[in-house]
């Protein structure tokens, strides 16, 4: 179901907009979309994910999200590392993320790119395809699930453009403007979910990210691969003045570093060893090489001998180490006394 939030009191759940469980499109399309990065269906609404005891008086961290991103598994393992942290989601739309987070509303953000670099840290994470919605009596609906179009294909269409587009900043709207019988052009609706439910009634056509046309889904719309089509990026975003440890365990955990890697205040402690060695891993090869270097009656073996670590080991190996049955025990070095 799209993320609409609970029905108004008295509202007609007839007029909610339904799940088109039946369109076999968009099941090939979830199948290879990039963006579903973590296995949560970007159609579905996300919840923070965190266990029903948490003590509200915990410390939080506010991570704010655009619609169509899915942050459930990496708060899924959020809670798992960091039990005394409240992981708190807040979902924004993508032109509200900026001022949120430097209002200190937020903590960070999975927000779109680009971002303003001298105000904010970002690390790209994924880009979404950006596909056509158009109504299922369109003549593109005839197209094969897994046949893409081209902006040539829509060259012809009114394209409505809503108020939160996130595509088209930097890139050229395809097709025509939507105008009125007169011809002049008709106003931006004001969002996603305006313009597919205008392109449900077969006026025009859209071009959204992948992910905002799951969300927004409907019986009546499908959609098809924009072939030359804008890419939608989505990074995490967080001020560069704000870079704590807290942030640094989340790139972690976007970044899929293990609990042992992780660089924020989850990371191993260091062990050193006696002799300065990390974790024992020297003195382990050395114990099981089954060598010797100071064994008694080896030659090679005692101090001072030049060479004695290389023919330490050989003897070792030949004579002061038995190897399976019949194995001839070293002959025994003959000690010399003073003055022969």
């Amino acid at each position: 179901m799209p993320d609409v939030g609970p029905p108004a009191p008295g509202a007609d759940l007839a007029d909610l907009p339904i799940a088109d469980a039946a369109d076999p499109t968009a099941e090939a399309a979830d199948a290879a979309d990039p963006t579903d990065v973590d296995g949560v269906d970007d159609a579905s609404p996300v919840t923070d994910g965190a266990p029903a005891d948490v003590d509200p008086d915990l410390p939080r961290f506010r991570l704010a999200y655009v619609p169509g991103a899915t942050p459930g598994k990496w708060a899924t393992v959020w809670h798992e590392r960091l039990p005394d942290v409240r992981l708190e989601l807040v979902q924004l739309e993508a032109a509200a993320v900026g001022p949120a987070l430097e209002a200190g509303e937020a903590d960070a953000a999975i927000g779109r790119l680009p971002v303003d670099k001298d105000v904010f840290s970002a690390i790209p994470l994924y880009e979404e395809t950006s596909v056509v919605c158009f109504s299922r009596d369109h003549l593109l609906a005839a197209l094969a699930e897994d046949e893409a179009v081209s902006s040539a294909d829509i060259a012809e269409d009114p394209v409505w453009v809503p108020a939160d587009d996130v595509l088209f900043a930097a890139h050229p709207v395809p097709g025509t403007v939507p105008a009125d019988p007169d011809g002049n052009a008709l106003d931006p609706l004001a969002t996603t979910a305006d313009v597919v439910a205008t392109v449900a009634a077969n006026v025009g056509v859209a071009v959204l990210p992948m992910s905002l046309a799951r969300l927004h889904r409907r019986k009546d719309v499908t959609y098809r691969p924009l072939l030359d089509g804008p890419m939608a990026p989505v990074g995490l975003v967080w001020p560069i003045d704000r870079t704590t440890d807290l942030v640094e365990e989340l790139i972690g955990i976007v970044r899929g570093r293990t609990v042992n890697s992780s660089r924020g205040r989850g990371g191993p402690s260091s062990r050193p060893t006696p002799d300065g060695a990390s974790d024992g891993g020297t003195d382990n090869k050395r114990a099981n090489s089954g060598v010797k270097n100071s064994a008694k009656g080896v030659p090679g073996g005692a101090k001072g001998r030049s060479g004695g670590g290389r023919s330490g080991t050989k003897a070792g190996t030949r004579g002061g180490v038995q190897r399976g049955k019949g194995a001839r025990p070293a002959p025994k070095a003959k000690k010399k006394g003073k003055g022969r």
